[in-house]
């Protein structure tokens, strides 16, 4: 009988200190598994042994982009922006002041839309700079057009409300 018992007792659910996550590198590129409690402690890469949270964006090509999106089981921030776009080089360093502000909950990459015209066209990309925000491999949320630091974050932060 006692068997049985412990038959149908269901398991206690993993809780979110020893909870493992998904971090793709964004130096090597490669998925590491981080228990979600040690994300604040600067967790560092096992093939490449850098650190996974930089505060600072990381530029992807087509490839990278698609491992960071898909694999990630955190948020994934996507800068859609081009070298000879005023607004994008004006935004460009309140998006790194971001990056410093939504780390290690969110990834901020950039994708130059001059240099992987591809994934500008798969997304319906029609003005840049613009800011698309992933989650579980699929998009969440757009804003087109220039922003602040603060309200960078300020709209990360609602869409992941």
């Amino acid at each position: 009988m006692a068997g049985a018992l412990e038959m149908t007792t269901p398991r206690p659910k993993l809780c979110a200190m020893t909870e493992s996550l998904h971090i793709v590198c964004p130096h090597c590129h490669t998925t590491n598994r981080v228990a979600a409690g040690q994300l604040g402690r600067e967790p560092t890469c096992g093939s490449c042994k850098k650190a996974l949270f930089t505060a600072h964006s990381t530029a992807l090509d087509e490839a990278a982009f698609d491992k960071h999106i898909s694999r990630n089981h955190i948020a994934v921030l996507v800068d859609f922006w081009a070298p000879w776009c005023g607004p994008c080089r004006q935004m460009a360093p309140a998006y790194e002041q971001a990056a410093g502000q939504l780390e290690p909950r969110v990834r901020l990459v950039k994708v130059d839309t001059e240099a992987v015209p591809s994934l500008g066209a798969r997304y319906g990309i029609r003005s840049i700079p613009t800011l698309a925000l992933f989650m579980g491999g699929r998009e969440i949320a757009r804003q087109p057009g220039a922003m602040g630091a603060g309200d960078i974050v300020r709209w990360v932060q609602s869409n992941l409300a």
